[in-house]
């Protein structure tokens, strides 16, 4: 690993709930890239044979993805990237993008994300959304409710007064059902 101070970009649970060793964090902005809940999850909100549904990236020329990005202290990179390794060893693999910071004029920075791509065991891919809803309303893992992810995630986007039409639909449909 390199000695350059990196950067881990938090679109979905790793927004909201930054649970290791970070020094610095900052609202970020990815460009080109959309959130999709096109990920099954068998290990965090839901369990296998009932996977729940979280979000992963896709290109999208134009797009923003609005999320949080959290610099890693040097000395402590490997063992927190290792740690979040485990964390998202259900499908997703570790790319290197550029991450744009919208706040106080800071130049862009490397950074880290967690991408799940259609090669992974565990991704489902595009569905309808209301379909979508209903996996998310049924879907409970170990790290609690799937329905509870998307309503954090919609939470963090609205605090930051980000638009994500993708994650403010499924919260509407979720929120009427409830």
């Amino acid at each position: 690993m390199s000695r350059e101070t990196p950067w881990i970009f938090g679109y979905g649970s790793l927004a909201w709930r930054a649970d290791f060793d970070f020094v610095e964090a900052r609202v970020c902005v990815l460009e080109h890239w959309s959130r999709r809940f096109w990920q099954g999850s068998t290990d965090h909100r839901g369990v296998p044979g009932a996977p729940g549904r979280v979000v992963t990236l896709v290109r999208e020329p134009g797009a923003r993805c609005f999320g949080r990005a959290y610099r890693l202290a040097a000395e402590r990179a490997e063992p927190v990237i290792a740690q979040l390794d485990h964390r998202e060893r259900g499908g997703y693999e570790r790319v290197s993008v550029e991450l744009r910071f919208p706040e106080h004029g800071h130049a862009p920075a490397q950074g880290l994300i967690y991408l799940a791509t259609a090669e992974n065991q565990n991704y489902l891919g595009p569905a309808p959304l209301g379909e979508i809803a209903r996996q998310v309303r049924d879907a409970r893992g170990p790290s609690g409710a799937n329905r509870e992810y998307v309503l954090e995630l919609a939470a963090f986007l609205r605090e930051h007064g980000a638009e994500d039409p993708h994650v403010f639909a499924l919260e509407q449909l979720l929120l009427e059902r409830s």
